[in-house]
């Protein structure tokens, strides 16, 4: 079986000092497929007019090395990010010129079992290319991380829910097997699956935690809780911050601390507005940014606990990362988040916000009996690998490359996706149409 990988994202993730949740999935997947060696696989990624071309093992060799440098300081060793810069710079110049074409159709005429991976949503919401590589006899197989722009389009920045549906719809028509991160995507995405007569296998792998090393110091005496996220609406922050506006109207210096982590995402005025302009909060909340990894898990480590009082999720990435530290968590009580969590976090209403100052208050003493006994709880906690994640889709892709070929299906039957068809974009496999 020979793989073909998707990284066009991870060439774009070069402009960023730390990853997103995909991102980090994305360069999971092309560090695995680097090391299985160039007669395993072939490195693809799209250019401007839709096409795939083949990029060499050796640059996404490098690239891979860099972005994991580069992001293991968090950005802060710029000179492991300039590198991955200019090797990004180098693949794009290919792409610009048209080269790899040949070196992709050397590699779907020389493997007759082929199969390939998206690891991120990036390029299925432009098909045509993808809907080529299928009539050509490769079996396709994307990793679905959420349908919440589709399922909750006011978190979404504008068009996103639009291309979402063209993504869900590419899914539905064209994959010969689906990896989803979690059973809840799963139930999300069965009912766009139905328009074909025998669905595609689809598998629920979680993704895999890799803990960072870092100094195991004494939780401080001075209590602090963590939020870790992109600022966004569908994250809940305005809920911290307005009680976290109390804490400090009623306790004053007392008040424990809030970090809050992660990047500002979109349609977060309030949020902005609260974090910068509210004097109460000074001092007492303070808004990090990114951070690499490791700065991640040490702060993690001396906090109270892990607060996430999203509306929605696919996965929960960041509670997963707080129990494999055996930090305590107060989340939403989400699907996802319990499929994640198990019986050990508390979950709460995310708009019961009593409950979330209880709670909150009753963690901030660190040795509160409900505290201590989450930590208990979470011994029990078995954390999981990228290797369990990559035996199940290992055993996915020998799956959908012995089944016989089917061709893509017709128009969904959706009336509330949008819908791309096929063949828009593309003259031959090895060629768009532009």
């Amino acid at each position: 079986m020979h793989v073909i990988l998707n990284v066009s994202r991870l060439i774009g993730a070069t402009r960023r000092a730390t990853p997103s949740g995909i991102d980090r999935v994305d360069w999971v997947y092309a560090r695995r497929w680097v090391q299985s060696g160039p007669d395993n696989c072939t490195f693809v990624a799209q250019d401007h007019w839709g096409a795939f071309l083949a990029v060499p093992h050796r640059l996404v060799s490098d690239l891979v090395a860099a972005l994991g440098e580069a992001w293991d300081g968090g950005g802060e060793d710029k000179s492991a990010l300039r590198r991955a810069s200019r090797i990004a710079n180098v693949i794009r110049h290919r792409l610009f010129w048209g080269l790899g074409r040949l070196t992709l159709r050397k590699a779907l005429a020389t493997n007759p079992k082929r199969v390939f991976i998206l690891a991120s949503h990036r390029s299925l919401e432009r098909s045509g290319a993808i809907a080529a590589l299928k009539r050509g006899g490769t079996a396709i197989v994307p990793l679905i991380h959420d349908l919440i722009p589709a399922t909750h389009p006011e978190y979404a920045r504008p068009g996103e829910p639009e291309k979402h549906l063209r993504r869900i719809a590419a899914t539905a028509t064209l994959a010969d097997g689906i990896i989803a991160n979690s059973a809840h995507t799963a139930s999300a995405l069965e009912p766009y699956l139905t328009q074909r007569a025998v669905p595609p296998p689809m598998i629920v792998a979680h993704l895999g935690i890799e803990l960072p090393e870092s100094p195991v110091s004494p939780v401080p005496l001075e209590p602090y809780f963590v939020t870790l996220g992109t600022i966004e609406p569908r994250k809940n922050h305005l809920l911290l911050l307005h009680l976290w506006r109390e804490f400090v109207a009623n306790m004053g210096p007392a008040a424990p601390r809030l970090l809050v982590i992660g990047r500002r995402g979109w349609e977060n005025e309030n949020i902005i507005d609260m974090l910068e302009r509210c004097n109460a909060l000074r001092g007492v909340v303070q808004e990090v940014g990114q951070l690499p990894d490791r700065r991640v898990a040490e702060l993690l480590r001396g906090a109270r606990g892990l607060l996430f009082p999203s509306f929605c999720e696919g996965y929960g990435l960041p509670l997963a990362e707080a129990l494999a530290l055996r930090v305590p968590a107060i989340c939403s009580d989400l699907p996802a988040l319990r499929e994640v969590g198990g019986d050990i976090p508390e979950y709460l209403d995310p708009l019961d916000g009593a409950a979330w100052r209880a709670t909150i208050m009753e963690y901030t003493r660190l040795h509160s009996p409900r505290r201590l006994a989450q930590i208990a709880r979470a011994g029990s906690w078995r954390t999981p690998t990228w290797e369990d994640h990559f035996a199940q889709v290992d055993d996915l892709l020998d799956r959908v490359v012995h089944r016989p070929a089917r061709r893509p299906l017709t128009r969904p039957s959706q009336p509330s996706m949008a819908w791309e068809p096929a063949t828009a974009m593309v003259a031959a496999p090895d060629k768009a149409v532009r």
